[in-house]
């Protein structure tokens, strides 16, 4: 059996967070390591970090260091100060729900500690927790997921939801990173994904590590890779799940999907439940709009003339009558609905 080694995108090691700087892969595999909560909050908004998954961890372990350097003695001052870089994490990046799931959970901790002593282990305890569920639940949605690949299957993916995106593992990666593990023969094609190029940058270095075989997609070609019948399964990540199915991800999922219905193609979304946002509908959905130099810069370089400016939305939202199935660390949602969502994340009466 294939055995597949992935390095932590982000750890807490010796009182410090240790992270993999991804605006420079593939070229360099360079950490940051800090012990500075600001330092995490502008790695979260230059995306120095980046994925549902794992700006939910990075948000927490932040809030890990900002409780280190509030320890004053006054109980009350320290948890008025950690409320207030709670905020600013959330406001980094609006979009995704598992920033704000980890940050309000580690929030619980602060609100219920009696004590600064107690706080600042019990947030440590509980951002470590958070790492940990997150690899176990990505291990988990690969088991599942891993089923559905057969040998010769040529898959679509956009953006990155591989390990970089989590703990460790990925999402919408996990199960093909199984399928390998376990012998199974098939490509890849990752779509760049515009204008950061998460697929060319991130998605084809982690499958080439891996020696998973992958080619590299422009966006714009999605439409004719599907004509042309090369491709026969979608995998790809979320950024936020709403109670009625719709889901929130990196732009051009959206498009990606009716083309997959065009030319029945199964879409698959691979998910934990983390990422559900059962209190929302897609309507209220905040879609990150990212600066306008995102797009009219390439590595520095300008590529668009001057005075002319730029629109960058970083998600879409995506229907439910879109999607063929959800993948979750639970198991495999084939009737994506209020009911079946609920039922999945243990809210039957919610």
């Amino acid at each position: 059996m294939r055995k597949i080694s992935f390095p932590r995108t982000i750890e807490l090691v010796n009182g410090k967070v240790r992270l993999i700087n991804q605006l420079k892969l593939p070229h360099k595999l360079e950490y940051i390591e800090t012990q500075s909560y600001g330092r995490i909050i502008k790695a979260i908004k230059k995306m120095e970090v980046r994925g549902a998954p794992a700006i939910g961890i990075a948000g927490a372990f932040a809030l890990v260091l900002a409780a280190r350097q509030f320890q004053k003695g006054d109980l009350n001052e320290t948890k008025e100060k950690l409320n207030q870089v709670a905020k600013e994490i959330m406001n980094t990046r609006p979009t995704a729900k598992n920033l704000h799931w980890a940050v309000e959970r580690i929030l619980g901790i602060i609100r219920r500690s009696e004590d600064e002593k107690s706080l600042v282990m019990e947030v440590e305890r509980e951002a470590k927790k958070i790492a940990l569920e997150d690899e176990e639940s990505n291990m988990k949605i690969g088991f599942h997921g891993e089923k559905l690949i057969k040998d010769g299957d040529v898959i679509l993916t956009i953006c990155n939801a591989g390990s970089l995106a989590t703990s460790r593992y990925g999402t919408a990666l996990a199960p093909l990173y199984r399928a390998w593990e376990k012998g199974k023969e098939f490509e890849v094609v990752a779509l760049e994904t515009r204008p950061y190029l998460q697929g060319s940058r991130l998605t084809a270095f982690e499958l080439k590590e891996a020696g998973i075989p992958v080619k590299i997609a422009t966006d714009n070609s999605m439409g004719v890779l599907m004509e042309k019948e090369m491709i026969n399964k979608v995998f790809v990540g979320a950024d936020r799940i709403t109670r009625n199915g719709y889901i929130a991800n990196k732009i051009g999922t959206y498009p990606l999907a009716l083309l997959a219905r065009e030319h029945k193609v199964p879409f698959y979304v691979c998910a934990p439940t983390s990422t559900f946002d059962l209190g929302s509908t897609h309507e209220e959905i905040e879609i990150e709009q990212r600066p306008e130099n995102e797009v009219l810069y390439i590595g520095g370089w300008r590529i668009a003339p001057e005075k002319v400016g730029a629109i960058y939305f970083a998600f879409d939202i995506t229907p439910p009558r879109l999607i063929t199935a959800l993948i979750t660390e639970k198991g495999i949602i084939w009737e994506i609905s209020p009911k079946s969502l609920n039922k999945v994340a243990g809210k039957e009466g919610g």
